[in-house]
């Protein structure tokens, strides 16, 4: 699948969708049957990437859609390129919460940017996820898990249930494009179980 050693795993969704709790379930899963294994997330992964992450998610300076664009690329390429790259190179299995697919969805869809407009930027980066899972859960499980977090909300946890619905419909015609890759996952289940189907799949997908 990948033109790497490695396998580059990536879990997409909106808000509560359990991307955080699996990512990590799966990860243990992986290192306990040996693998090498890099958990990794996006905005993030790099100490230039978490600063914009910061930036990005928290709600004290407005930023126009376009701008937002370009800071989760600027990290992207940072992550891209330190981390994400050599890591699989190595053979690597690498697991990282949220991608480019999420850029696409919040920013492409979402909020008005533009299709080509990202994937223009997904070209440049240059580096493909062997499998996308995109984990979905209906929106009161999603509600009652956003409130159960300890905090604040952040820029994207705050936008309407307008937002939410065209979120979800640019994910669901990302998956339409790239049926291959992109992955539909219940997730509304306990963490155990979604792990043991995303591990399912990654045995029948990829062969490990």
């Amino acid at each position: 699948m990948s033109r790497y050693p490695g396998l580059f795993i990536t879990l997409e969704g909106g808000e509560g969708a359990g991307k955080s709790t699996a990512a990590k379930g799966l990860a243990d899963a992986l290192r306990a049957e040996g693998h090498e294994v890099l958990a990794t997330r996006e905005p993030g992964g790099t100490p230039g990437a978490e600063a914009i992450r910061a930036l990005l998610l928290g709600t004290d300076t407005p930023l126009h859609p376009m701008a937002q664009t370009m800071l989760h690329f600027a990290a992207r390429a940072d992550h891209v390129e330190t981390v994400l790259r050599p890591a699989l190179e190595r053979g690597a299995i690498v697991i990282c919460d949220r991608y480019y697919d999420s850029t696409m969805a919040y920013q492409g869809y979402a909020q008005g940017v533009g299709v080509e407009q990202v994937a223009s930027l997904i070209r440049l980066v240059d580096l493909t996820p062997d499998l996308s899972f995109f984990l979905r859960v209906p929106g009161d499980v999603a509600k009652a898990r956003l409130t159960s977090r300890a905090g604040a909300s952040d820029r994207y946890e705050r936008m309407g249930e307008d937002f939410t619905a065209r979120l979800m419909q640019g994910f669901e015609a990302i998956q339409a494009q790239e049926p291959e890759r992109c992955l539909w996952v219940d997730s509304s289940g306990a963490p155990e179980a979604v792990v043991a189907t995303l591990r399912r799949l990654i045995a029948e997908r990829a062969g490990r």
